[in-house]
C-alpha cells in the first residue's frame, strides 16, 4: 500500500479482539477510508478520528452535515496537507457506515448481535485503530486529529499509544466525561426509541425499523450542536428552518443505526484521561468554540492547567465562531490556520 490520493472505503478484519471488560469479538472488522499518498517509510500519516454520528466521510465532499464535515479541512494544500500526509480515517467499532456493530451478524449465533452487543469502551475503540495500523505496517503517526467524540479518541492514544504520534489535535471535545450526563443520554435515548412501535427492545431489524424515533432524536440533536445558526444564513421563517432540520435528520436516520447510538454513548461511561495527563508525551492542541452547548469554552479553564501542570506540551485554541459545536467544519477558515502550524511544528 504505497499510495493512492482517494481509495475510497476499505476494510480491516481482525480475530478474537479482546475487550478491556475481558469480553472477546470474534470477528472485528473496521471501515477506513485514506486520502493522499503513504510515504515508502511510512511515516507521515495522520489518523483523522470522526464524531459520534458521522464517519470516514467526514472527509469527503458530500450531502449531508456529517458528510464533509472536514473536507476543508483534510485535503491537498489544506491544514492537514495530503500532499503531504497520509490521512486515514477510520470507522468506529460499533459505529455505523461499515464497522463491526449491533447491526453485524454475531459467528456464534448466526444472527444479528442487536442489543446484544458487547459493552464497549473508547479504549476498545481506539485498540482496535491500533490493530488496523500494525495491519498496515504503520508504527507510528505523524497526529491524531479529531473534533468532538473524535477528540476524545485523540486524547485516549495519547494515553494509551504516548509514543505513537508526535502530536493531538482535539477538537470541540473533552477529555472527561460526565457518568451522570452518560446516563442521562442513555436514558433519554432509550425513551425516544422504545416509543417506536417497531422498536422490540433494540431487535427492530426485522420489524420495520425505528427511522421516527431516530429523526426526532437527530433534530434533537442538531439544535444542540447549532444547526439553527447555520440555516439562518439562508433561511429566516422558522417554519422553514424546522422544515429544514427535520428534512436534514431524516435524511442521516436512513443510514445510522439506532444501538450505534447506545453503543457509543455507553463507551463514555468511566472515559476519564485527566488522571493519565502525565502519560502523554504529544504536543497538544485543543481547540474549542466559542458558542458550542456541548463542550463549552469554559472546559478550558480546567483543562489547559492541568496538561501543563503534567508536563504537556499543550497550546489553546478558542474559535470565535456563531456555529456552536459543528464551528470546526463550518468556520474551518478561523482555525484550520493554527492547525496548520501545529502540524508544521511536528516536524
Amino acid at each position: 500500500m504505497t499510495a493512492s490520493s482517494d481509495t475510497g472505503v476499505q476494510h480491516f478484519t481482525t480475530r478474537d479482539f479482546r475487550l478491556q471488560s475481558g469480553g472477546v469479538i470474534d470477528d472485528v472488522t473496521i471501515a477506513y477510508r485514506t486520502l493522499g499518498t503513504l510515504s515508502p517509510a511510512r511515516d507521515n500519516v495522520v489518523m483523522v478520528t470522526h464524531g459520534n454520528t458521522s464517519g470516514p466521510q467526514m472527509i469527503d465532499a458530500g450531502g449531508s452535515a456529517a458528510e464533509g464535515a472536514w473536507n476543508e479541512i483534510v485535503g491537498p494544500g489544506k491544514a492537514v496537507d495530503t500532499n503531504k500526509y497520509f490521512a486515514i480515517c477510520p470507522n468506529m467499532l460499533g459505529s455505523s457506515y461499515g464497522s463491526t456493530n449491533a447491526a453485524s451478524i454475531d459467528p456464534k449465533t448466526g444472527t444479528r448481535y442487536g442489543p446484544h452487543f458487547p459493552d464497549i469502551t473508547v479504549h476498545d475503540i481506539v485498540a482496535t485503530q491500533r490493530a488496523l495500523l500494525d495491519h498496515l505496517g504503520i508504527p507510528k503517526l505523524v497526529a491524531v486529529v479529531g473534533p468532538s467524540y473524535g477528540g476524545i479518541q485523540a486524547f485516549q492514544w495519547a494515553v494509551d499509544y504516548p509514543d505513537d504520534m508526535r502530536g493531538i489535535a482535539a477538537v470541540v471535545t473533552t477529555p472527561i466525561a460526565s457518568r451522570d450526563r452518560v446516563e442521562e443520554t442513555v436514558a433519554r435515548l432509550l425513551v425516544t426509541l422504545s416509543q417506536g412501535a417497531n422498536w422490540n427492545g433494540g431487535d427492530y431489524y426485522d420489524h420495520g425499523g425505528v427511522h421516527e424515533s431516530m429523526t426526532q432524536i437527530r433534530m434533537a440533536t442538531l439544535k444542540t450542536y447549532g444547526i439553527e445558526a447555520r440555516l439562518r444564513d439562508t433561511l429566516s421563517n422558522p417554519a422553514e428552518i424546522e422544515s429544514a432540520i427535520r428534512k436534514e435528520a431524516a435524511e442521516w436516520a436512513k443510514g445510522f443505526d439506532a444501538n450505534s447510538l447506545l453503543i457509543l454513548a455507553k463507551a463514555l461511561r468511566g472515559f476519564d484521561v485527566t488522571k493519565q495527563f502525565s502519560k502523554i508525551k504529544a504536543k497538544v492542541l485543543y481547540v474549542l468554540s466559542r458558542t458550542d452547548k456541548l463542550f463549552p469554552p469554559e472546559l478550558a479553564a480546567a483543562v489547559m492547567p492541568a496538561l501543563k501542570m503534567a508536563g504537556v506540551d499543550a497550546d489553546y485554541f478558542l474559535l470565535d465562531s456563531e456555529y456552536g459545536h459543528v464551528a470546526s467544519g463550518r468556520d474551518w477558515q478561523k482555525w484550520a490556520p493554527r492547525l496548520r502550524e501545529f502540524m508544521d511544528s511536528l516536524g
